[in-house]
């Protein structure tokens, strides 16, 4: 409830907001603060670098998705088309006989990510084991 201020002919409200429960509350919290902050380990993140790889891949097979959606396998300077369901066999084929071959996955910047995420789910799911997104850096 405002407090009343009685001044000459009749009372007021005085409007200002009690600041001293407010400042017991941000002293009380840098207080926990300031003791829990040492206590705190900070975490180290071993982020993986190029170029630490244990072998090369023997064959890079790459998998292309057009603007229109549409899949296109890169085999040693080979393309050919390839429907979604068809996608891991073929690259199982293209593997074969090269246990050491990894898997590329381009896309075109006009791409919804989903269609990417589709093609890497289809890989996993029917057993490719290393595949890679193609990255294009930014000239500085």
């Amino acid at each position: 409830m405002p407090s009343l201020v009685s001044r000459g002919r009749g009372r007021r409200t005085i409007n200002e907001i009690n600041m001293v429960p407010f400042i017991d509350v941000m002293l009380v919290l840098l207080i926990i603060f300031m003791v829990t902050a040492p206590l705190i380990t900070p975490s180290v993140i071993d982020l993986p670098s190029i170029g630490k790889a244990k072998k090369q891949p023997d064959q890079v097979i790459q998998i292309v998705i057009g603007k229109d959606e549409a899949l296109e396998m890169k085999v040693q300077d080979k393309t050919r088309s390839v429907g979604l369901k068809d996608l891991p066999d073929q690259v199982r084929q293209a593997q074969s006989g090269q246990p050491n071959s990894a898997v590329v996955i381009s896309a075109d910047k006009a791409i919804k990510y989903e269609a990417v995420v589709k093609v890497m789910d289809t890989l996993q799911r029917g057993g490719v084991q290393r595949i890679g997104l193609s990255v294009q850096l930014a000239n500085p």
